[in-house]
């Protein structure tokens, strides 16, 4: 057991990273390690902006627990010196998935025991060796953002909303960026929400090409009575954003995205959608939609998400795994 009443956590990050400062059009990582993460009464947190080498031996006798921004080298240093020298044990957050195999390298270098992120357990062992330890803390929801939304009565009931990133369904651009990233491609990734993308009650918006970047994506949200949250392999922050600002959310759930360990529940908490059947579920709704079942579902949804996925919640279950390890 550490001998000071709060956790010493030396948070490293690269001194460039964009994720970290809060004027990236997502929010999401900044509002967790650089807002949550400091406010929670159990820990202290000291930052560390770095550059390309740091050296962690200044690090001994001063903190109880190392917490990385990634077991990636984008957004870190390059090298962490003396990190083999010390008795800290150190937590990461896994990188994306198409970084994982040049992560793994990482993983004795930066002398890692246990890494965390919002992915499904079984997901992360498909990336990662199965001797690596981790635990599943879905963050991304700050709830300052979420207090209060238009109420459901009042929003777009005419069209659902789909937001995010998309595949380029060119021909020439599906080959080549096969070629080039053949799983991990936007198409590949985002097949669903590509093809709701071109559904004509469907408002598309793309990533940039709105006002409502950094913490304004929950005003774009609220204006809609529904949205869809769709990720190929696995759930993203979508979901449960979408959720929060209380919308009917049509979710991608399948056996191939695993995300039925999210907890929504069909029909209950969320609308559950899949290649076979989200042209059938879209228009359920739109051909009536002023029935009290789809606000129920939305609000349910939003309790659901507010109560278990906030940025609070999440930092407590951190922190509760540095607790393990200091034990």
């Amino acid at each position: 057991m550490w001998k000071y009443q709060k956790i010493r956590v030396a948070f490293i990050f690269g001194e460039s990273n964009i994720f970290l400062k809060g004027t990236h059009f997502d929010n999401i990582y900044y509002n967790f390690f650089m807002k949550a993460l400091k406010r929670n009464e159990r820990i202290i947190v000291t930052n560390f902006p770095t550059k390309n080498s740091f050296d962690t031996s200044i690090l001994k006798n001063n903190f109880d627990v190392i917490l990385l921004w990634s077991n990636n080298q984008w957004g870190m240093p390059e090298e962490l010196k003396n990190i083999h020298t010390l008795d800290i044990p150190v937590i990461a957050r896994a990188a994306d998935p198409a970084d994982a195999p040049k992560s793994i390298k990482l993983h004795e270098k930066w002398k890692i025991d246990y890494y965390f992120h919002f992915f499904d357990k079984s997901f992360f062992y498909d990336l990662y060796p199965s001797h690596f330890k981790y635990k599943t803390i879905i963050f991304g929801v700050e709830p300052s953002l979420y207090e209060t939304v238009i109420p459901y009565d009042e929003r777009i009931k005419t069209k659902i909303l789909n937001s995010g990133a998309i595949g380029n369904t060119k021909f020439i651009s599906r080959i080549i960026n096969t070629i080039k990233n053949p799983k991990w491609n936007a198409l590949r990734c985002y097949y669903l929400r590509t093809k709701c993308s071109k559904l004509s009650y469907v408002d598309y918006t793309s990533t940039l090409d709105h006002i409502f970047v950094n913490d304004r994506y929950p005003l774009l949200l609220q204006k809609y009575a529904g949205a869809i949250a769709a990720n190929s392999f696995n759930p993203n922050a979508k979901y449960w954003e979408i959720s929060a600002a209380g919308c009917l959310t049509f979710m991608e759930i399948t056996k191939k995205n695993k995300g039925q360990f999210l907890g929504y529940e069909d029909g209950k908490t969320a609308i559950f959608i899949n290649q076979n059947n989200y042209k059938e579920k879209f228009q359920e709704f739109l051909s009536d939609p002023t029935n009290p079942k789809w606000k129920e579902i939305a609000n349910a949804g939003r309790n659901y998400t507010l109560k278990n996925f906030n940025n609070d919640t999440a930092i407590s279950s951190l922190i509760d795994l540095m607790e393990y390890l200091l034990k």
